[in-house]
């Protein structure tokens, strides 16, 4: 379907210039991450890829015992409605 791409602090799809969808991220200290903002491309709008590109933060903060801060308004009601991602946020 489509290929998540890791870089520093973001996961994105497409190239690492142009992406065409990508969720940014800060480390707040050794127990928080930050989703500070997502974008998704026109063409790719309606399709979920929001959707997938927070599951890899999801999974990342699983994998590293960190908690979850979602400034960004998308991440934040995303994680509000699935009940999977709630023990994650701070």
């Amino acid at each position: 379907m489509f290929t998540i791409n890791r870089g520093t602090n973001r996961f994105y799809i497409g190239n690492s210039e142009n992406s065409l969808a990508e969720m940014t991220y800060v480390n707040a200290g050794s127990k928080i991450i930050i989703i500070d903002s997502t974008k998704v491309s026109d063409k790719l709008r309606g399709q979920g890829v929001g959707k997938i590109l927070l599951k890899e933060v999801v999974n990342l903060a699983r994998e590293e015992h960190k908690k979850i801060t979602p400034l960004c308004p998308f991440a934040k009601a995303e994680m509000n409605k699935n009940v999977e991602y709630q023990d994650l946020i701070y």
